[in-house]
């Protein structure tokens, strides 16, 4: 099939999809009744002062910032709450939301401030998690 074979063909029709308002708006859903409560449990990396509580603070901060509604990061309102209570976060929202979102968030992070390699999330019920360390064995007891 040379070039000019091919244009000799009669046209094919193909399907325009048609653009529809702005695609990246997405409407976060509200919850069909009451509210939801997140707890995201810092005690065990607090009680060994990793996490002070400038850091605890930090964190609250970051997910201020960074948890987003209706496509938006950081305008929250008050359909979104972060409070920092004791050594543990509490994320109190009337909009849906999906856990992992929050684990997702608590990564990025542990990872900014280097101590992803150290410390995990770990579900902790059906609304809450908990940082734990990992489980670090001594080389001689891994061969044994």
């Amino acid at each position: 099939w040379g070039f000019c074979t091919l244009l000799s063909f009669p046209p094919t029709m193909v399907a325009i999809r048609k653009k529809v308002g702005a695609r990246g708006f997405i409407r976060t859903k509200p919850l069909a009744k009451g509210k939801k409560i997140f707890k995201i449990d810092c005690s065990v990396p607090a009680k060994d002062e990793i996490m002070d509580k400038d850091a605890l603070t930090g964190f609250e901060q970051y997910l201020q910032t960074k948890i987003k509604l209706h496509g938006q990061k950081g305008k929250l309102g008050d359909k979104v709450k972060v409070n920092l209570v004791g050594d543990s976060l509490n994320i109190s929202t009337t909009m849906q939301y999906r856990k992992k979102y929050f684990k997702y968030l608590t990564k990025k992070y542990l990872k900014k401030k280097g101590l992803r390699d150290y410390l995990r999330i770990l579900a902790k019920g059906k609304e809450g998690y908990t940082l734990k360390y990992f489980n670090i064995e001594d080389g001689e007891e891994a061969q044994a």
